[in-house]
């Protein structure tokens, strides 16, 4: 197997077309290998989801490549593109919940909708994992009648439900529920164990502090691009 294919999420010079993606028109490259983990600082939400989407594929390029499982998101087919993006766990900033559905069904949704995992399989694995992030069980409710810091759990849950090969947080954990920051790092390690590739975008970097795990790295998103960050100890 070539380098290339082993690589999680790599960008190669990718640039994004400003009118659709709202990013700086400049060519963005990282490479993300199994169990790593990107933290990558960025005050600017809105920027952070759109550099989530180039991840995801989301954004067309005017040059270079964005792939995934060494995948290039411009050539694939649509249907096998929203496939990929199956194994995709994602933590987004606007919560993109649907309060038609109760919050169990927008959690599994994605599973139901890209896996042949058996329904019952996936309400069992939701539900211990929802556990494990301090909720009694798989809330039923809908996502607006959660509390916020139930939503931030419940986000969670959805984002690390099963198993992905890449996870892209969008401030998954914040001062105001850091109360979950243990058993959301005990989670992240275990993805990481498992082979999963990671991005962590905070804009409250001081939460990373005493996170030193190997293969870890630091960054600055901004509008000049991707800045390495000095590591803290």
């Amino acid at each position: 197997m070539s380098d290339d294919l082993s690589a999680v999420l790599e960008l190669r010079e990718a640039l994004p077309v400003f009118e659709e993606s709202g990013l700086a028109s400049i060519p963005y490259s990282l490479r993300l290998m199994p169990g790593d983990c990107l933290l990558i600082a960025c005050r600017d939400p809105l920027r952070a989801t759109r550099f989530a989407d180039l991840c995801s594929g989301l954004t067309p390029l005017v040059s270079g490549h964005a792939l995934c499982l060494g995948l290039d998101w411009e050539k694939l087919a649509e249907t096998r593109a929203w496939a990929l993006r199956g194994r995709i766990g994602r933590v987004m900033q606007q919560g993109a919940w649907i309060d038609l559905f109760g919050t169990d069904l927008n959690i599994l949704v994605q599973q139901l909708h890209h896996t042949r995992t058996p329904t019952q399989d996936l309400v069992d694995e939701a539900t211990a994992l929802a556990r494990r992030f301090g909720l009694p069980g798989l809330p039923s409710l809908a996502p607006g009648r959660l509390s916020k810091a139930d939503r931030a759990k419940a986000a969670c849950v959805r984002a690390f439900l099963g198993e992905p090969r890449l996870l892209l947080l969008e401030d998954p954990v914040e001062q105001e529920n850091a109360d979950m920051m243990t058993a959301f790092l005990a989670e992240l390690t275990a993805a990481r164990e498992r082979g999963c590739g990671v991005i962590w975008f905070s804009r409250e970097p001081e939460l990373w502090h005493g996170y030193n795990a190997m293969g870890t790295q630091r960054f600055r998103l901004l509008d000049e691009g991707l800045m390495p960050m000095k590591q803290v100890v």
